[in-house]
């Protein structure tokens, strides 16, 4: 009965050969550190009226929602919260799930019928991975922002239902996808287009409405867009939003939402309250684009490798995952907190430190956090 456990050790001590362990680091409240790795692009996680706004819910609805949203779980702070997400997205509906995850492994399985063809960016997020995974439909990977490779992967099956999925901003280097060019191949071909606006959602757009806006495709009846909260919103859970009859279709048949406990109110509530903000958050994003051309200049001319980043991502190459896990271990121990990202989790096996810029961050404490980043470079 121990072998199973012994075998977890070996590939535990593999693992750490490589320089691929894992470790948990506990955060304190009010953690004295200079927040450069997580994704409160905006700031708003701690804003005084989103705080507020979830604080009202809680003392209304109690810790969380006590059901799925088919049961119980459906309270006005969620239909309130899809009504804004529709109306800002310019989608005739929004669905919220309790998790970027689930909103695009569901939203991915509702696009499936018999014989369909996924047509995936080879640098795709693990939940659009593991979304054409689950929906067990063929799936042609493509390289990277490869509009063309795209155009040829649906030329080859033609009649056949397809969908082009794509993140917009990507979640590792910071790129934007060419989505314009994407949707007009999809549409060539008769396909829908997934997009995945995470990073871009409150960051780019008109009003912060994410990359399918900047790119004129908003309410388009063939593309679904999804949406984590949890990035420049500061919360948790995630949207699809795209057609009504699609949204009614995931209502009625989509395991990740009818099967899970629904978002805590008070999350949607904040986060209803940090959709205002970033709608009025032009400032913001002026400061945040400040912010990460600064960043691309000052670890550039120390001499490190560094992405152009197209909203918030700035990527800095490592020379290997041992040296990436301890520069972001060095930079830790000086106040400063960024990503670390090794392979499985690159697409492209190259170890690099991810920035994400944050806004509310003092000034004085943004550029400090570069002078540290300079120091501790392996």
């Amino acid at each position: 009965m121990a072998d199973w456990l012994a075998a977890l050790d070996r590939r535990a001590e593999l693992r750490a050969k490589a320089g691929l362990t894992r470790r948990l680091h506990p955060r304190p409240a009010g953690e004295a550190v200079t927040d450069l790795a997580g994704n409160d692009y905006l700031g708003l996680a701690t804003h005084p009226e989103v705080v507020a706004a979830a604080a009202r819910a809680l003392s209304a609805y109690g810790l969380g929602a006590t059901g799925s949203r088919l049961v119980r779980g459906s309270t006005d702070a969620h239909h309130a919260l899809e009504d804004a997400l529709a109306d800002w997205l310019g989608a005739d509906r929004a669905l919220v799930f309790s998790s970027g995850y689930l909103a695009n492994l569901g939203a991915l399985r509702a696009l499936v019928q018999p014989r369909t063809l996924l047509v995936s960016d080879a640098h795709n997020h693990a939940s659009l991975i593991d979304g054409c995974r689950i929906s067990g439909a063929e799936t042609v990977v493509t390289p990277h922002a490869d509009v063309t490779a795209v155009a040829a992967a649906l030329a080859v099956a033609p009649g056949r239902p397809a969908v082009v999925v794509t993140e917009s901003i990507f979640s590792v280097d910071g790129d934007l996808a060419p989505l314009a060019r994407l949707h007009a191949v999809a549409r060539r071909y008769g396909a829908l287009l997934l997009v995945d606006d995470a990073h871009a959602l409150g960051v780019t757009g008109p009003a912060g409405a994410g990359a399918v806006a900047a790119a004129g495709l908003a309410g388009q009846p063939d593309v679904v867009v999804t949406a984590t909260l949890s990035k420049a919103l500061g919360g948790a859970g995630g949207v699809v939003a795209g057609p009504a009859e699609y949204v009614r279709h995931l209502v009625e048949t989509g395991r990740t939402f009818i099967f899970d406990t629904a978002l805590p109110p008070a999350v949607a509530a904040g986060v209803h309250a940090a959709v205002v903000l970033a709608r009025a958050g032009d400032p913001l994003r002026a400061e945040l684009a400040e912010r990460v051309a600064l960043a691309v200049r000052r670890l550039r001319d120390g001499g490190l490798t560094v992405s152009t980043p197209d909203a918030g991502v700035v990527s800095v190459t490592a020379p290997g995952p041992e040296a990436a896990t301890a520069w972001a271990a060095h930079c830790r121990d000086r106040g400063v907190a960024v990503g670390c990202f090794r392979p499985p989790s690159t697409p492209d096996t190259r170890s690099r430190l991810r920035l994400t810029i944050n806004a509310g961050v003092p000034r004085a404490d943004f550029d400090r956090a570069l002078d540290m980043i300079l120091e501790c470079a392996p």
